[in-house]
């Protein structure tokens, strides 16, 4: 419920000029980013060998980050000869027009003979082969150069639409290498929250939201102070395919009341999860803004759209609501109302709209693949910033913790323990050796399972080897290479390491090895080149086994 009353015309001049500051601000930003990347292009035209670059490469600016101290991070995405060169994105550090340094994976300046001896019929063949279940539409197949490897080749980008199977979600993508067919890589373009079980506000009580008054008698659940973010009924509609995610939202409804009061605390009405979602989005919001002064998840001031009362497919083609999702082609949100058979209560808790919204973050900045290492980095960025905002709540009825989406378990149960992931029986709580395989992220390999060694890592560079209350872990049971004397510099502080490192540093294609050089690059920016925390840092990864 909000309240509102007269102000004086102090108060409404104040009100005034304070917008006009922060309007001078965000244009004194924005102008700052147009020249950072004006300047990094003539830095990239002098500098095209350091960025592994050939002469028919071009280069799209995506994102920019400009430090007080006028050091300019920008980022790029890379063509070749007008195809998509995937894994070839840079972000290039200046400071005073002198070149700092180049961030990237793309491993060498050899480019493909563009003639493909498959032909997109082949490919599409090859993906749906490994897909596996019913294919309703091939939604795109073009050429792309595939640079995540040890060397770039031609490859068809396959994304194919259709029933969700055991290991992926209804929207698939497929990179099948253009000379032998070979599936190169996997993504799975819906990023769920990966509660897989065939799965006034329901859990924090009455809450303070803001909303957006049409008249006396009629509210929308509109946050007019984040972005104008909102809240819309799926009415059960189905996040699988793309042709399902746009029907569910063009067939959903905003959220609105007479009243403005939304819910009763029970799921008997449907406003009441609606507030959770609303409640959950405006404190990820504050968050962002708040301790890494981003306004939005792009960065643009702009809020998201969530639906509440979405369903999911399952392997078997079951419907579910046992799960959250960000789904990035459209920039939403959507949120299931559980599966009370399978110990499932609605999934609309605080580290699950964190976990979601970081999705969105991750795509606006490092856009980090959904497959390999880097798919496990995606997820354990989510998780990460998933925690941070449940501990930024500080919320009595839901005490922050280092688990994921316990709130929703009936059974006592978390959807991860990101401090001992592979308690699941298939998630990896140590790397590996030689990494994890792109090809095989619909399976052993999935991002939900390899993000263990992110979420350890975190949990060890926060807290140190010291075991949860209640867990009858012990410190030797919490490392992998027998370091028990590891400790921790509290979760804010590496919080903001992972956020530098995430919108400076990281590239669609970072591994785990140039995380840890990342964060120990960002640790020394923040902290001091051989800090206690760049020690403690370098020292919690060696943890995991990421040397």
């Amino acid at each position: 419920m909000s309240f509102q009353s007269d102000l004086p015309k102090c108060a409404v001049l104040s009100l005034a000029l304070a917008a006009a500051l922060t309007a001078s601000a965000a244009h004194a930003a924005d102008t700052g980013k147009a020249l950072a990347v004006k300047q990094a292009r003539g830095l990239i035209a002098g500098h095209l060998s350091a960025l592994q670059g050939n002469s028919e490469d071009a280069f799209e600016a995506r994102d920019a980050v400009v430090d007080k101290d006028g050091s300019e991070h920008v980022r790029f995405d890379r063509t070749y000869r007008g195809l998509r060169v995937v894994g070839g994105d840079v972000v290039v550090k200046s400071q005073r027009g002198q070149l700092h340094s180049v961030l990237l994976t793309l491993r060498s300046k050899l480019r493909p003979s563009l003639a493909a001896r498959l032909g997109k019929d082949e490919a599409a063949v090859e993906a749906g082969a490994r897909f596996g279940d019913r294919i309703e539409q091939v939604r795109g197949n073009d050429l792309v150069v595939y640079a995540r490897g040890a060397k770039p080749v031609l490859a068809y980008e396959v994304t194919l639409q259709g029933e969700a199977g055991d290991n992926h979600s209804g929207l698939m993508s497929y990179y099948i290498d253009a000379i032998s067919g070979k599936v190169l890589d996997v993504q799975d373009l819906i990023q769920t929250a990966a509660a897989t079980g065939v799965g006034k506000s329901l859990y924090y009580g009455d809450l303070s939201i803001s909303t957006d008054k049409k008249s006396e008698t009629k509210y929308d659940l509109i946050d007019t102070t984040r972005g104008s973010g909102s809240v819309y009924d799926a009415k059960g509609g189905v996040v699988s395919g793309l042709f399902d995610i746009l029907s569910t939202t063009g067939s959903a409804t905003l959220m609105s009341d007479t009243d403005n009061v939304w819910g009763n605390h029970t799921t008997g009405d449907r406003a009441t999860v609606a507030a959770d979602i609303h409640y959950g989005v405006g404190v990820t919001w504050d968050y962002f803004k708040n301790v890494h002064g981003r306004s939005g998840l792009a960065g643009d001031g702009k809020g998201v759209k969530s639906y509440a009362h979405t369903n999911f497919k399952t392997k078997s083609g079951a419907i579910t609501g046992a799960n959250a999702a960000y789904v990035a082609l459209v920039k939403s949100m959507f949120y299931g109302d559980g599966d009370a058979a399978r110990g499932y209560s609605p999934v609309v808790g605080i580290d699950v709209a964190g976990h979601e919204m970081a999705h969105g973050v991750t795509a606006a900045t490092a856009g980090l693949a959904y497959s390999g290492d880097a798919g496990g980095l995606n997820e354990t960025t989510s998780d990460i910033f998933g925690t941070l905002v449940e501990f930024y709540a500080n919320n009595a009825n839901d005490p922050a913790d280092y688990r994921i989406g316990e709130k929703m378990r009936t059974d006592g149960g978390a959807f991860r323990d990101t401090y001992n992931q592979a308690a699941d029986g298939k998630s990896f709580n140590c790397y590996i050796p030689g990494g994890f395989d792109a090809s095989l992220s619909d399976g052993i390999h999935n991002p939900h399972y390899t993000s263990g060694v992110g979420n350890r890592f975190f949990y060890l560079a926060a807290e140190g080897a010291v075991a949860p209350a209640g867990t009858g872990l012990t410190p030797a049971q919490l490392v992998c290479n027998g370091d028990t004397g590891v400790t921790g510099i509290g979760r804010d502080k590496v919080g903001k390491i992972w956020y530098r490192a995430l919108t400076t540093k990281f590239t669609s294609n970072t591994t785990y090895p140039q995380a840890r050089a990342a964060t120990l690059a960002a640790a020394a920016e923040l902290y001091g080149a051989g800090s206690a925390e760049q020690a403690a840092v370098a020292r919690a990864w060696s943890a995991v086994k990421v040397n």
